[in-house]
């Protein structure tokens, strides 16, 4: 199932805003107008994206600014880095609730899903592997299946 970002936005900001507090990063406006636009963002922007998103906020924000805040918010462990092949990071603020990726090859959008066997098959490839499963990231990537395509066909 696709989920969507239920939270509203000063929820999200203020969260990030707290993780960075607790990070020890002082929170400057333009690290505001950052934040506040990745905790609204469900697209997983690149820095291009964000800075083009901040400057339509507050035209003196540089695409510096918005490299040095996305490296800090990244080395703080406040965001989590993307790369779904398209050759630039993309990033998202680090879930509350562990989620997968689906990647649209065509359009590039991608789709967050949950999905509890996915989950619980990692946990048990691990276990009959001899591991303890810490973490993990999935990211499919796929096709829209064409309408009146016949189905589930697999590659």
């Amino acid at each position: 199932m696709a989920t969507d970002r239920e939270s509203g936005a000063s929820d999200g900001s203020d969260r990030l805003e707290r993780l960075c507090a607790e990070h020890g990063i002082r929170m400057t406006g333009p690290r505001r107008v950052i934040a506040q636009l990745l905790s609204v963002a469900d697209d997983h922007p690149d820095v291009e994206e964000l800075h083009r998103r901040a400057v339509a906020i507050d035209s003196r924000i540089s695409i510096a600014t918005v490299y040095r805040t996305v490296r800090l918010f990244d080395d703080a462990g406040i965001l989590e880095r993307h790369d779904f092949g398209d050759g630039r990071a993309r990033y998202e603020m680090v879930p509350e609730e562990h989620h997968d990726h689906l990647i649209d090859l065509r359009t590039g959008r991608v789709i967050e899903f949950q999905n509890d066997k996915i989950e619980e098959l990692q946990r048990e490839i691990a276990r009959r592997l001899g591991y303890r499963l810490a973490d993990h990231r999935l990211e499919l990537y796929g096709i829209p299946l064409e309408s009146g395509a016949g189905g589930d066909d697999e590659p």
